[in-house]
């Protein structure tokens, strides 16, 4: 029973209202997972430190503005949960990060050097027209340097927010983008203009402002991390419920 603005909340209600907003299964799922990352740390000795758990407490109690015991406790009365509630995930999340460290540190930075050329990145400008007789005429204007680029788009493009950043996308991956058009935006040279390419009916000009070549980052490295602990998690739930 969870006391809640006064009131109480029963096992039952809890668990009825997670079934009817489709909910259960992922907590199960967190459920299992914790589980077998219980299993798992056991076997390999791994722990989690007072001293660890005290480290990040105090991060979030930075980050939040908790300066005092009383705001702590004032936090932790709100979001429903004890202290110990409180250390006990810390303690899950940190046996979960060393987890993954064990098992896939090195694997993560021979997974980047076996695939680097998927993290590259380019710095992508986009102008999308109805016709091709009217992208045609603006490539030459464009190379004729009667017009720029970002000033088309920002006339010309269909999208009304393209036009607000003069044609800007964003960065993107290989994989952002369909093989065709992948491979001719990723053997362009940045500044020279692309196009006019027919893309799902409409009509694109593309500009490479910016090749940006992979590098393994700190936040690279996670998410290469995170992804392959996902995927390991994903294959020990699916070893447990086949056996």
């Amino acid at each position: 029973m969870i006391t809640f603005k006064g009131g109480n909340i029963e096992s039952e209600e809890i668990i009825s209202t997670l079934k009817k907003n489709i909910q259960i299964k992922e907590i199960c799922q967190k459920i299992i997972y914790q589980r077998i990352i219980n299993r798992a740390v056991e076997e390999r000795g791994i722990s989690v430190t007072p001293e660890d758990i005290q480290t990040v407490a105090d991060q979030h109690r930075y980050e939040n503005r908790l300066f005092r015991a009383s705001d702590t406790f004032a936090w932790l009365t709100d979001q429903l949960i004890t202290a110990e509630d409180w250390e006990a995930g810390i303690r899950d999340r940190l046996l979960a990060e060393k987890l993954a460290q064990c098992l896939f540190a090195s694997e993560a930075k021979k997974y980047f050097a076996e695939h680097q050329a998927d993290f590259d990145q380019v710095s992508l400008y986009r102008l999308v027209v109805p016709y091709e007789k009217l992208a045609q005429e603006i490539f030459y204007e464009i190379q004729e340097g009667e017009i720029s680029f970002y000033e088309a788009a920002h006339i010309y493009d269909v999208d009304a927010q393209r036009r607000c950043n003069c044609g800007y996308e964003g960065k993107f991956y290989r994989w952002n983008l369909k093989p065709d058009v992948s491979a001719i935006v990723f053997g362009a040279t940045p500044g020279n203009l692309i196009g006019p390419l027919v893309i799902d009916q409409t009509c694109h000009l593309l500009l490479i402002e910016e090749s940006i070549p992979a590098e393994l980052t700190a936040e690279r490295y996670q998410e290469i991390l995170n992804r392959m602990f996902s995927e390991w998690l994903a294959t020990e739930l699916n070893y447990l419920l086949s056996s």
